[in-house]
Formats: C-alpha cells, sequence, structure tokens
C-alpha cells in the first residue's frame, strides 16, 4: 500500500509537470503570436500611412499637371500669335531681306604669290568698300606658294580668310621657251576654285588678282550681274573690265554690254559653270582657252564701258606686256551707281539683240580713208566696216584700241562688233562682215 501511495505522488508531480509544460508553451505562443499582431498592425498602420502619403503626392502631382497643361495652352497660344507675326512679316519682305543678310552673294578671291606690297594695295582697296557688305562676300586671299612675307601680310587682316597652294610637282612646259609661271598659275586657279566651291561650297565666286584696285559700286554692280547669271544661261561670267575701257573711249558708268569675248581681270562665275570647267581646266593660259568657242559654247560674257576694277600690275608673270599703252590709261569707275535701282533686262539674250541693233541703227556710215577725221567731223555715232581680221587690225591702230583678235574675236566684240566711245559721248562702232545679218539688219 505504501509503495502504491509512492507511484500514485511521483505520477502526480509527472502530470503537474507536463501541465506547467503546456502553460509555459501555451504562454510563449501566444506571446509569439502577440508580437507578431502587433507588427502586422504596425505594418499596416506604415502601410495606411504610405497610402495617404501616396495619395497626397498624386493629389499634389494632378495639380502640377493641370498646371503644366495650363501652361502648355499657353505657351501654344503664344507660339500661334508668334506664327501670325512671322507670317506677317513675311508678306511684308523681311523673309527675303533676312535671307539676303544670311546667304552670300558670292565669295571674293585675291589671287596672289609674291608680291606683298600690291596685295597690300589691293586688299585695302576692296576693305574701303567693304564693311556694309561683309555678309554678302565674303573674301579670300589664296597665295600660291610659300612667301613669308605675302603670308604674313594677308594673316595680317581679320576681315578675310586665308587660304596656301602648295604645289611641288615640276612643271614641264608643252614649247621651248614657255614661261613656268603661266602653267603654275593655271594650277592656282583651279585648286582655289575647287577649294571656294567644293570645299566651302559657294554658289558664285569672284576672282581679283593681287595687282587690282575696286570701284565704289564694285560690290553692288557684282550682286545685280548675279541675278543676270540666275536668270539668263546664255551668260557665262560678269567681267568688271572692259579692254577698251581707256580714258579716251570711254564715258558712261551706267552702260552695260554683252560681248563674246572672255574680258578676264575681275569676274564672277556660278558653280554649276566650274563643274562644268573644272574637270577639263588647261595645264597654262587659262584666260586664253576660256575665249576659245569651244569652251564658251556660245556662251557670252557681261562687261562695263566704264571699268569697275584697275590694274596697277606693271610688273608681274606677264613681264608688263601692254601695260603702259593699255592698263595705265584704264578709267576706273568713281560714281557710285545704285544698281538695285536700274532695270538691266535688256542684257538679257532675247533683248539685247534689238536693244544693240537699235544702237548700231541710228549709227551714221563711215567709208574710205581718213576714218579717224571723218569720226570727228560727225556729231553723232558712227559705224564703220571692216572686211576681215587685217582690216580691223588698221582701223584700230588708227583709234588706238586693242587690235588683238582670239579665235577669230576681236577684243570686247559682240557679234563681231566692237564698240567705244571716241573723244567726246559719240559712239564708234566696228562692225564685221557678218554683223548686220547676226542682229537681222539689212545692210545698207
Amino acid at each position: 500500500m505504501g509503495r502504491w501511495s509512492c507511484d500514485f505522488r511521483y505520477l502526480l508531480i509527472l502530470v503537474a509537470v507536463a501541465f506547467i509544460y503546456a502553460q509555459v508553451k501555451l504562454f510563449s505562443t501566444q506571446s509569439e503570436y502577440a508580437d507578431r499582431v502587433a507588427d502586422a498592425v504596425e505594418a499596416e498602420n506604415h502601410c495606411r500611412s504610405q497610402m495617404r502619403l501616396l495619395i497626397d503626392q498624386i493629389g499634389t502631382h494632378q495639380e502640377n499637371i493641370v498646371g503644366l497643361e495650363e501652361k502648355v495652352k499657353r505657351q501654344e497660344q503664344e507660339c500661334e500669335r508668334l506664327r501670325a507675326v512671322v507670317q506677317d512679316l513675311e508678306k511684308e519682305g523681311v523673309r527675303s531681306l533676312i535671307q539676303d543678310a544670311q546667304v552670300p552673294v558670292a565669295a571674293v578671291v585675291i589671287m596672289a604669290c609674291n608680291r606683298a606690297d600690291y596685295l597690300e594695295r589691293t586688299i585695302n582697296s576692296i576693305l574701303k568698300y567693304h564693311t556694309s557688305v561683309a555678309v554678302k562676300f565674303p573674301i579670300f586671299v589664296s597665295q600660291d606658294g610659300s612667301n613669308a612675307d605675302v603670308r604674313t601680310k594677308a594673316m595680317g587682316y581679320d576681315q578675310l580668310t586665308y587660304m596656301q597652294h602648295l604645289d611641288y610637282e615640276p612643271v614641264v612646259t608643252e614649247r621651248p621657251g614657255e614661261l613656268i609661271a603661266y602653267y603654275k598659275i593655271a594650277r592656282h586657279y583651279k585648286w582655289a576654285l575647287d577649294q571656294l566651291f567644293y570645299k566651302h561650297n559657294f554658289d558664285r565666286v569672284i576672282i581679283l588678282e593681287d595687282d587690282m584696285e575696286i570701284a565704289p559700286d564694285f560690290f553692288d554692280y557684282f550682286e545685280a550681274g548675279a541675278n543676270l547669271l540666275d536668270k539668263d544661261k546664255s551668260i557665262m561670267a560678269i567681267s568688271s573690265w572692259n579692254d577698251n575701257g581707256q580714258k579716251q573711249f570711254v564715258r558712261d558708268p551706267y552702260t552695260l554690254y554683252r560681248s563674246d569675248f572672255f574680258p578676264g581681270l575681275g569676274w564672277m562665275l556660278t558653280k554649276p559653270t566650274w563643274d562644268e570647267l573644272s574637270p577639263k581646266w588647261p595645264k597654262a593660259y587659262w584666260d586664253d582657252w576660256l575665249r576659245l568657242k569651244e569652251n564658251h559654247k556660245g556662251r557670252q560674257f557681261i562687261r562695263p564701258e566704264v571699268c569697275r576694277t584697275y590694274n596697277f600690275g606693271e610688273h608681274g608673270s606677264s613681264l608688263g606686256q601692254f601695260f603702259q599703252q593699255y592698263l595705265k590709261p584704264i578709267k576706273l569707275n568713281d560714281v557710285q551707281v545704285d544698281w538695285k535701282s536700274i532695270d538691266l533686262s535688256y542684257l538679257m539674250e532675247d533683248k539685247f539683240v534689238k536693244h544693240f541693233a537699235d544702237l548700231l541703227k541710228n549709227a551714221k556710215p563711215l567709208f574710205g580713208n581718213d576714218l579717224v577725221l571723218k569720226t570727228n567731223n560727225v556729231n553723232g555715232d558712227v559705224r564703220i566696216h571692216y572686211t576681215d581680221q587685217s582690216h580691223f587690225e588698221n582701223i584700230g591702230r588708227q583709234f588706238g584700241i586693242f587690235e588683238e583678235w582670239k579665235d577669230g574675236v576681236p577684243r570686247t566684240a559682240y557679234k563681231g562688233i566692237v564698240v567705244f566711245r571716241y573723244q567726246t559721248s559719240k559712239r564708234v562702232f566696228l562692225v564685221g562682215p557678218n554683223s548686220l545679218q547676226q542682229l537681222g539688219i539689212q545692210n545698207s
């Protein structure tokens, strides 16, 4: 009995221990659950707080979006107003004025080599009239060779761009005794024009040499000439030069002519024309090459009566050829002609034939000998017919004009006719054997 009582107490102790363990376990589980619930509640509160914050932010962004939409709407309205203003300005021609101010009419390139003093005189002459048209006519100096004085002189001007052509390829002349200089010049011209048309992408280029001075209306003249080049494809180039522009042979600074003879000495051509000429550019004597009919192909040149350039280069590649007789006495225009106000449509191919024919019809025919004396005895214009080149040279020698021909064309001639003033405002027309027929005038 005593043993059973002992076992029962032992069993009660085990039951009590088990109960206590279960209670402890239950309390631990409840505590852990309570902690989890607390964490969940805290997380839920944090989530609700974040949601409220997001809602507040969304509300703020919605307000900003509304504000931005209103701002965009106002800007669109302002753009519409500005577009209307621009359209009004365009109707008044402002757009064309802006384009004229921004797009160059032509690049002006001064071809130089080794005459720094000549170059300085040329640049100073150009800059005298350049300030107001600097955007329309950017200036370049292209030097052939490495003369240090020329390079220093050119780079001393902020108003221009300097280019240098270095050509070390030996020159082989085609005929004994030829000057190498003419071959070097031709190479330089091709290089410079390629640079300006293809690298700098100009539409037109005016070529000057480093021994030239320009007239006050030089730039206005070429701007007017650019319009003619664009409109009339029968015009190959615009020139500022008249070979018979000596003081005694010119009077009217407003008069321009078409000519079948390329004048050179200050001239402008277009990119399409250079596209044609560049691939076949000659090795030498480029100016005489341009005077060949196979190269100008019936196209003509615009020239003034009174020169817009003056060539002072007594010393150069041509060794002063013709300088004293033909170049030194040239009359450089000193009148500021307003070319924008002048109608130049008479120079268009279809109109100039009639214009020139009318001038010729009113001229008194002269025949025989003593032609200079007979010309002096006539008050108005005169015309003198020549039979061939030799006859022309004889007459030209009497008056003192250029006698030279190239490829069957006298200098300055239009349809075989050379016109110049003589002593007064009277015109003298030297008329070729087929000239009247080409102008549609019955021989009289």
